[in-house]
Protein backbone atom coordinates (compact mmCIF):
# COMPACT_ATOMS: atom_id res chain seq x y z
CA UNK A 1 0.00 0.00 0.00
CA UNK A 2 2.82 2.26 1.05
CA UNK A 3 4.26 1.72 -2.49
CA UNK A 4 1.24 2.28 -4.65
CA UNK A 5 0.35 5.63 -2.60
CA UNK A 6 3.85 7.00 -2.34
CA UNK A 7 3.75 10.70 -2.81
CA UNK A 8 -0.17 10.75 -2.77
CA UNK A 9 -1.60 13.78 -1.43
CA UNK A 10 -5.64 14.58 -0.61
CA UNK A 11 -4.75 17.48 -2.85
CA UNK A 12 -3.71 15.21 -6.04
CA UNK A 13 -6.12 12.86 -5.49
CA UNK A 14 -9.37 14.85 -5.39
CA UNK A 15 -7.70 16.81 -8.48
CA UNK A 16 -7.65 13.27 -10.14
CA UNK A 17 -10.84 12.81 -9.41
CA UNK A 18 -12.35 16.16 -10.89
CA UNK A 19 -10.19 15.23 -13.67
CA UNK A 20 -12.25 12.33 -14.52
CA UNK A 21 -15.08 14.18 -14.35
CA UNK A 22 -19.07 13.18 -14.43
CA UNK A 23 -19.32 11.51 -17.27
CA UNK A 24 -20.89 8.60 -17.62
CA UNK A 25 -20.75 5.45 -16.25
CA UNK A 26 -20.60 6.69 -12.35
CA UNK A 27 -20.91 10.36 -12.87
CA UNK A 28 -24.12 11.90 -13.01
CA UNK A 29 -26.87 10.33 -11.20
CA UNK A 30 -29.35 9.75 -13.95
CA UNK A 31 -30.39 6.67 -14.01
CA UNK A 32 -33.58 7.27 -11.97
CA UNK A 33 -35.07 9.84 -14.12
CA UNK A 34 -34.30 8.36 -17.64
CA UNK A 35 -35.39 4.91 -17.24
CA UNK A 36 -32.03 3.36 -18.50
CA UNK A 37 -29.81 1.32 -16.09
CA UNK A 38 -26.79 2.91 -15.28
CA UNK A 39 -23.26 0.51 -15.59
CA UNK A 40 -20.89 0.97 -12.50
CA UNK A 41 -17.47 -0.41 -12.08
CA UNK A 42 -16.92 -2.49 -9.03
CA UNK A 43 -12.82 -3.31 -8.82
CA UNK A 44 -13.13 -6.55 -6.82
CA UNK A 45 -10.87 -9.76 -5.03
CA UNK A 46 -11.83 -12.65 -6.50
CA UNK A 47 -11.98 -14.92 -3.37
CA UNK A 48 -15.26 -15.98 -1.29
CA UNK A 49 -15.89 -12.52 0.28
CA UNK A 50 -17.65 -11.12 -2.75
CA UNK A 51 -19.87 -13.74 -3.63
CA UNK A 52 -22.68 -11.87 -2.63
CA UNK A 53 -22.37 -9.42 -5.07
CA UNK A 54 -22.24 -12.00 -7.70
CA UNK A 55 -26.13 -13.34 -6.56
CA UNK A 56 -27.16 -10.22 -6.01
CA UNK A 57 -26.41 -9.48 -9.72
CA UNK A 58 -27.64 -12.97 -10.94
CA UNK A 59 -30.69 -12.53 -8.27
CA UNK A 60 -31.20 -8.99 -10.56
CA UNK A 61 -30.66 -7.19 -6.69
CA UNK A 62 -28.76 -4.50 -8.44
CA UNK A 63 -30.95 -4.18 -11.85
CA UNK A 64 -34.05 -3.91 -9.96
CA UNK A 65 -32.48 -0.66 -9.02
CA UNK A 66 -31.25 0.51 -11.92
CA UNK A 67 -27.84 -0.50 -11.99
CA UNK A 68 -25.33 -2.83 -14.16
CA UNK A 69 -22.68 -3.69 -12.41
CA UNK A 70 -19.34 -4.29 -14.34
CA UNK A 71 -17.30 -6.27 -11.48
CA UNK A 72 -13.19 -5.85 -12.08
CA UNK A 73 -11.18 -8.18 -10.52
CA UNK A 74 -7.53 -7.28 -8.58
CA UNK A 75 -4.94 -8.47 -6.70
CA UNK A 76 -6.27 -6.91 -3.63
CA UNK A 77 -7.62 -3.72 -2.28
CA UNK A 78 -4.17 -1.48 -1.95
CA UNK A 79 -4.63 -1.56 -5.71
CA UNK A 80 -8.10 -0.96 -5.67
CA UNK A 81 -8.17 2.32 -3.22
CA UNK A 82 -6.26 3.93 -6.48
CA UNK A 83 -8.60 3.52 -8.60
CA UNK A 84 -11.45 4.21 -7.16
CA UNK A 85 -10.08 7.47 -5.94
CA UNK A 86 -9.12 8.30 -9.67
CA UNK A 87 -12.58 7.47 -11.03
CA UNK A 88 -11.20 4.14 -13.04
CA UNK A 89 -13.59 2.56 -10.75
CA UNK A 90 -16.46 4.06 -9.43
CA UNK A 91 -17.07 1.44 -6.40
CA UNK A 92 -14.01 -1.25 -4.43
CA UNK A 93 -13.69 -3.47 -2.50
CA UNK A 94 -11.52 -3.82 -0.16
CA UNK A 95 -9.86 -5.16 3.23
CA UNK A 96 -10.56 -3.16 6.41
CA UNK A 97 -6.97 -2.76 6.76
CA UNK A 98 -6.01 -1.30 3.70
CA UNK A 99 -8.90 1.85 4.20
CA UNK A 100 -7.38 2.49 7.13
CA UNK A 101 -4.41 3.27 5.66
CA UNK A 102 -5.89 5.24 2.87
CA UNK A 103 -7.35 7.10 5.69
CA UNK A 104 -4.69 7.86 7.30
CA UNK A 105 -2.81 9.23 4.37
CA UNK A 106 -5.84 11.67 3.78
CA UNK A 107 -7.02 9.88 1.01
CA UNK A 108 -10.84 10.27 0.99
CA UNK A 109 -12.30 6.73 0.60
CA UNK A 110 -15.60 6.25 2.63
CA UNK A 111 -16.79 2.82 3.33
CA UNK A 112 -20.51 2.11 1.52
CA UNK A 113 -21.40 -1.30 2.51
CA UNK A 114 -20.11 -4.21 4.32
CA UNK A 115 -18.17 -6.83 3.01
CA UNK A 116 -17.42 -10.29 4.48
CA UNK A 117 -16.57 -11.20 8.50
CA UNK A 118 -14.74 -13.79 10.35
CA UNK A 119 -16.89 -16.84 11.28
CA UNK A 120 -15.87 -16.17 14.96
CA UNK A 121 -14.96 -19.41 15.48
CA UNK A 122 -10.69 -20.34 15.74
CA UNK A 123 -9.50 -23.25 13.59
CA UNK A 124 -12.88 -23.11 11.55
CA UNK A 125 -12.75 -20.08 9.70
CA UNK A 126 -12.83 -18.92 5.98
CA UNK A 127 -9.42 -17.43 6.46
CA UNK A 128 -6.46 -19.20 7.69
CA UNK A 129 -2.22 -19.14 7.90
CA UNK A 130 -1.48 -22.50 5.88
CA UNK A 131 1.45 -24.60 5.62
CA UNK A 132 2.18 -27.07 2.85
CA UNK A 133 2.39 -30.47 2.88
CA UNK A 134 5.11 -31.99 4.88
CA UNK A 135 6.01 -28.28 6.72
CA UNK A 136 7.50 -29.03 10.16
CA UNK A 137 6.19 -25.51 11.10
CA UNK A 138 2.96 -26.23 13.52
CA UNK A 139 2.40 -22.79 15.15
CA UNK A 140 2.86 -19.43 14.33
CA UNK A 141 5.28 -18.27 16.54
CA UNK A 142 7.58 -20.67 14.22
CA UNK A 143 7.38 -18.01 11.52
CA UNK A 144 9.96 -16.28 12.95
CA UNK A 145 12.76 -16.06 10.11
CA UNK A 146 10.62 -17.71 7.61
CA UNK A 147 8.66 -16.43 4.39
CA UNK A 148 4.84 -15.66 4.70
CA UNK A 149 2.65 -15.20 1.19
CA UNK A 150 -0.02 -12.26 1.39
CA UNK A 151 -1.18 -10.86 -1.86
CA UNK A 152 -0.37 -7.08 -1.25
CA UNK A 153 1.72 -5.67 1.20
CA UNK A 154 0.82 -3.80 4.60
CA UNK A 155 -2.79 -4.82 4.79
CA UNK A 156 -5.40 -6.89 6.42
CA UNK A 157 -2.88 -10.62 6.23
CA UNK A 158 0.19 -9.46 6.89
CA UNK A 159 -1.38 -7.06 10.07
CA UNK A 160 -3.50 -10.46 11.23
CA UNK A 161 -0.54 -12.62 10.61
CA UNK A 162 1.93 -10.29 12.61
CA UNK A 163 -0.83 -10.48 15.36
CA UNK A 164 -1.02 -14.18 15.48
CA UNK A 165 2.89 -14.57 15.99
CA UNK A 166 2.37 -12.07 18.93
CA UNK A 167 -0.30 -13.95 20.26
CA UNK A 168 1.70 -17.01 20.15
CA UNK A 169 4.97 -15.82 21.56
CA UNK A 170 6.66 -14.85 18.73
CA UNK A 171 8.36 -11.81 17.11
CA UNK A 172 6.42 -10.17 14.39
CA UNK A 173 9.30 -8.61 12.64
CA UNK A 174 11.08 -11.24 11.95
CA UNK A 175 8.24 -12.96 9.44
CA UNK A 176 9.58 -11.94 5.97
CA UNK A 177 6.22 -10.90 3.63
CA UNK A 178 6.11 -12.12 -0.01
CA UNK A 179 3.56 -10.57 -2.05
CA UNK A 180 1.62 -12.85 -4.75
CA UNK A 181 -2.11 -13.29 -5.56
CA UNK A 182 -4.17 -15.88 -3.73
CA UNK A 183 -4.64 -18.24 -6.41
CA UNK A 184 -0.42 -18.75 -6.42
CA UNK A 185 -0.53 -19.30 -3.27
CA UNK A 186 -0.96 -23.05 -3.25
CA UNK A 187 1.29 -24.03 -5.91
CA UNK A 188 3.66 -21.68 -3.77
CA UNK A 189 3.92 -23.81 -1.02
CA UNK A 190 3.99 -26.62 -2.73
CA UNK A 191 7.24 -25.55 -4.51
CA UNK A 192 8.77 -24.54 -1.85
CA UNK A 193 8.96 -21.05 -2.43
CA UNK A 194 7.44 -19.37 0.71
CA UNK A 195 7.09 -21.21 4.35
CA UNK A 196 3.69 -19.78 4.90
CA UNK A 197 0.85 -17.96 3.45
CA UNK A 198 -2.49 -16.06 4.12
CA UNK A 199 -5.25 -17.89 2.44
CA UNK A 200 -8.91 -16.95 2.33
CA UNK A 201 -11.40 -19.09 0.62
CA UNK A 202 -10.91 -21.07 -1.77
CA UNK A 203 -7.63 -21.08 -1.62
CA UNK A 204 -7.74 -22.25 1.88
CA UNK A 205 -9.60 -25.04 1.06
CA UNK A 206 -6.82 -25.67 -2.24
CA UNK A 207 -4.41 -26.10 0.22
CA UNK A 208 -6.04 -28.37 2.47
CA UNK A 209 -6.72 -30.50 -0.37
CA UNK A 210 -3.05 -30.93 -1.46
CA UNK A 211 -2.36 -31.94 1.88
CA UNK A 212 -1.27 -28.55 3.65
CA UNK A 213 -2.90 -27.71 6.90
CA UNK A 214 -3.40 -24.57 8.90
CA UNK A 215 -1.66 -23.58 11.99
CA UNK A 216 -3.76 -20.32 12.98
CA UNK A 217 -6.68 -18.44 12.23
CA UNK A 218 -5.06 -15.19 11.43
CA UNK A 219 -8.16 -13.35 11.10
CA UNK A 220 -9.50 -14.39 14.25
CA UNK A 221 -6.57 -13.53 16.06
CA UNK A 222 -7.12 -10.10 15.28
CA UNK A 223 -11.05 -10.18 16.83
CA UNK A 224 -13.80 -13.17 16.67
CA UNK A 225 -16.32 -10.84 15.05
CA UNK A 226 -13.81 -8.74 12.56
CA UNK A 227 -15.04 -6.73 9.67
CA UNK A 228 -12.47 -8.08 6.84
CA UNK A 229 -13.61 -6.23 4.12
CA UNK A 230 -15.76 -3.34 2.98
CA UNK A 231 -16.92 -2.14 -0.45
CA UNK A 232 -16.36 1.40 -0.64
CA UNK A 233 -16.13 4.88 -2.80
CA UNK A 234 -14.53 8.31 -2.56
CA UNK A 235 -15.96 11.36 -0.91
CA UNK A 236 -16.79 13.04 -3.99
CA UNK A 237 -18.24 10.32 -5.64
CA UNK A 238 -20.86 9.69 -2.89
CA UNK A 239 -21.27 13.53 -2.77
CA UNK A 240 -22.19 13.81 -6.49
CA UNK A 241 -24.25 10.94 -6.29
CA UNK A 242 -26.13 10.27 -3.56
CA UNK A 243 -29.22 8.36 -5.29
CA UNK A 244 -26.93 6.03 -6.93
CA UNK A 245 -24.54 5.81 -4.11
CA UNK A 246 -27.88 4.65 -1.93
CA UNK A 247 -29.19 2.47 -4.46
CA UNK A 248 -25.90 0.30 -4.74
CA UNK A 249 -25.86 0.09 -0.76
CA UNK A 250 -29.36 -0.86 -0.75
CA UNK A 251 -28.82 -3.90 -3.27
CA UNK A 252 -25.80 -4.99 -1.70
CA UNK A 253 -27.69 -5.07 1.74
CA UNK A 254 -29.99 -7.30 0.25
CA UNK A 255 -27.41 -8.94 -1.55
CA UNK A 256 -25.66 -10.07 1.85
CA UNK A 257 -28.41 -10.67 3.49
CA UNK A 258 -29.42 -13.50 0.49
CA UNK A 259 -25.64 -14.90 0.62
CA UNK A 260 -26.10 -15.41 4.64
CA UNK A 261 -29.44 -17.88 3.68
CA UNK A 262 -27.98 -19.73 0.47
CA UNK A 263 -25.07 -20.87 1.55
CA UNK A 264 -25.09 -23.57 -1.05
CA UNK A 265 -25.75 -20.51 -3.82
CA UNK A 266 -22.62 -19.31 -2.71
CA UNK A 267 -20.32 -22.08 -3.33
CA UNK A 268 -21.83 -22.42 -6.48
CA UNK A 269 -21.65 -18.93 -7.53
CA UNK A 270 -17.94 -19.39 -6.88
CA UNK A 271 -17.15 -20.94 -9.95
CA UNK A 272 -17.90 -18.53 -12.10
CA UNK A 273 -15.54 -16.06 -11.02
CA UNK A 274 -12.44 -18.70 -9.39
CA UNK A 275 -10.91 -21.58 -10.95
CA UNK A 276 -12.26 -23.62 -7.52
CA UNK A 277 -12.62 -27.77 -8.84
CA UNK A 278 -16.52 -28.58 -7.95
CA UNK A 279 -15.23 -31.35 -5.57
CA UNK A 280 -13.64 -28.72 -3.50
CA UNK A 281 -17.13 -26.96 -2.91
CA UNK A 282 -18.67 -28.51 -0.10
CA UNK A 283 -15.51 -28.49 1.74
CA UNK A 284 -14.61 -24.24 1.85
CA UNK A 285 -15.62 -22.83 4.59
CA UNK A 286 -18.00 -19.61 4.61
CA UNK A 287 -17.36 -16.71 5.88
CA UNK A 288 -20.05 -14.34 7.78
CA UNK A 289 -21.91 -11.69 5.88
CA UNK A 290 -23.25 -9.20 8.78
CA UNK A 291 -25.63 -6.54 7.50
CA UNK A 292 -23.26 -3.67 9.03
CA UNK A 293 -19.64 -3.18 10.08
CA UNK A 294 -18.14 -4.20 13.46
CA UNK A 295 -16.54 -1.31 14.77
CA UNK A 296 -14.75 -2.56 17.90
CA UNK A 297 -13.17 -5.10 15.64
CA UNK A 298 -12.00 -2.18 12.98
CA UNK A 299 -10.94 0.23 16.17
CA UNK A 300 -8.59 -3.37 17.15
CA UNK A 301 -7.75 -3.34 13.51
CA UNK A 302 -6.12 0.66 13.55
CA UNK A 303 -4.29 0.08 16.96
CA UNK A 304 -2.30 -3.03 15.29
CA UNK A 305 -1.91 -1.14 12.37
CA UNK A 306 -0.10 1.58 14.68
CA UNK A 307 1.66 -0.90 16.44
CA UNK A 308 3.15 -1.73 13.73
CA UNK A 309 4.03 1.33 11.46
CA UNK A 310 1.39 1.23 9.10
CA UNK A 311 -0.10 4.90 9.50
CA UNK A 312 1.59 7.99 9.58
CA UNK A 313 -0.89 9.37 11.78
CA UNK A 314 -4.11 7.27 13.19
CA UNK A 315 -6.76 7.42 10.93
CA UNK A 316 -10.16 8.59 11.53
CA UNK A 317 -13.12 6.16 11.87
CA UNK A 318 -15.59 8.54 11.66
CA UNK A 319 -14.66 9.69 8.41
CA UNK A 320 -14.23 6.43 7.32
CA UNK A 321 -17.65 4.43 8.47
CA UNK A 322 -21.16 4.94 7.60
Amino acid sequence: MRRLLVGLTAGSVLAAVTACGSSDPGGKDTAGSSGKATTVKVGIVPVLDVAPVYLGEKQGFYADRGLELELVPAQGGAAIVPAVMSGQFQFGFSNTTSLLVARSKNVPVQAVANGAASTGRSGADFAAITVGKGSPLTSAKQLEGKKAAVNTLNNICDTSIRESVRKDGGDPSKVEFVEMPFDRMPAALDGGQVDAACTPEPALATVKAAGGKEIASNFHDVSPDLTVAMYFTSEQFAGENPELVKRFQEATAESLKYADSHPEEVRQILTTYTKIPATLLEKLTLPRYPAGPDRPSIERLAELGERDGLFEKAPDLDELLP
